[in-house]
C-alpha cells in the first residue's frame, strides 16, 4: 500500500477543484405497489418523460471483446444507465472522474465513450458487462435465481473473451458472484483461468464507506500499476494491490483536488 500511496503524489498534478455532484435521490422500494402519484410524475420527469414501465424495458448492451485489458463489471442496469444506453450514466457517479484521475484514460470522458473503450486504439482496452442484464431501481429488486444464473452467464463470458483482469465494480457484486464475504477488496489470490480477479469498492455515490471521487481512486490508480506491470510481464506480488483497510486507506492517501477539466455526468442525465 505505501507503493499506491506514494504514486497518489503523482497524479496530483492533473487535479483541480471538482464540480459539485448532484445529490443522491431517495430510492423507493421496487416491490411496493402503491407509490404515490407524485412519485410517478418525479420518475418520468426526471427520465424524460420515460414511465418506470418503459425503462425496466430498456436493457444496457455490453461492450466486450477478445484480449480486452480490463473487463468492468456491474451487477445489473438501473435506471440512469436504462435510458442513456451508457454504462454508469448517474451525475454522481465517480467511475469516469477516476478513470481518468488514475490515467487509465489519457483524456476526460464521460459514460457516452463506454464504447469506444474496446477499441484497440487505446493504451488499456476496457469492456463492460454486468451479472444480470435486467434493469431494476436497484438491486435488492433482483432474485436469487437471476443473480445465480447470471453468475454462470458472466463465468462463460470470462472464459470465452478471457480479459487480462476482470474488476468487479463494488463488493456486493463479488459477493453475489463468489458466494462469500470473507475477501479483501483489489487483487484476489485465485484466478479464473488466465484473467486476475480485481474488486472495487463501488463507483457509485451511495458507498457510505467511500462517498468521494478522491476515496475511490487508490483503487483505480492499484488497478492501473497492476495492468502496468502485465504489459512489462514484470512479476506481481499480489500484497502490493491489497486493500485491507477502507479507513486506513482514506487517512494514508491525502485528499485530493479534482481534474477541474473532467467532465461530470449531469450533462448525460439531463441531455
Amino acid at each position: 500500500m505505501d507503493l499506491m500511496c506514494t504514486t497518489f503524489s503523482e497524479h496530483t498534478s492533473r487535479m483541480a477543484t471538482c464540480d459539485e455532484f448532484v445529490k443522491r435521490e431517495k430510492r423507493d422500494s421496487c416491490g411496493d405497489t402503491r407509490v404515490k402519484r407524485c412519485n410517478r410524475v418525479n420518475t418520468e420527469n426526471r427520465f424524460h418523460g420515460l414511465s418506470e414501465s418503459q425503462l425496466k424495458d430498456k436493457t444496457l448492451a455490453d461492450h466486450l471483446d477478445h484480449d480486452l485489458d480490463v473487463l468492468i463489471i456491474g451487477i445489473n442496469p438501473g435506471y440512469n444507465a436504462a435510458r442513456s444506453g451508457h454504462h454508469y450514466a448517474g451525475p454522481g457517479n465517480h467511475f469516469w472522474k477516476c478513470l481518468y484521475l488514475s490515467q487509465l484514460v489519457s483524456k476526460p470522458m464521460t459514460a457516452l465513450d463506454d464504447f469506444r473503450l474496446v477499441d484497440r486504439s487505446h493504451k488499456y482496452r476496457i469492456g463492460f458487462t454486468n451479472i444480470v442484464s435486467r434493469t431494476t431501481r436497484g438491486s435488492d429488486c433482483l432474485t436469487k435465481d437471476e443473480i445465480r444464473k447470471g453468475a454462470q452467464v458472466l463465468r462463460n463470458k470470462l472464459k470465452t473473451y478471457l480479459p487480462k483482469i476482470a474488476v468487479f465494480n463494488g463488493k456486493g457484486i463479488y459477493e453475489v458472484f463468489c458466494g462469500t464475504t470473507r475477501f479483501q477488496l483489489g487483487l484476489q489470490p485465485k484466478s479464473m483461468d488466465s484473467t486476475l480477479i480485481y474488486v472495487m469498492p463501488s463507483s457509485s455515490a451511495r458507498c457510505s464507506q467511500l462517498p468521494r471521487a478522491s476515496d475511490k481512486l487508490p483503487f483505480y490508480i492499484g488497478l492501473k500499476q497492476l495492468l502496468d506491470k502485465i504489459h512489462l510481464s514484470m512479476p506481481i506480488d499480489s500484497n502490493e494491490f491489497i486493500f485491507p483497510n477502507l479507513e486506513s486507506n482514506k487517512k494514508i492517501c491525502k485528499p485530493i483536488k479534482e481534474e477541474e477539466s473532467a467532465p461530470t455526468q449531469q450533462s448525460i442525465y439531463f441531455s
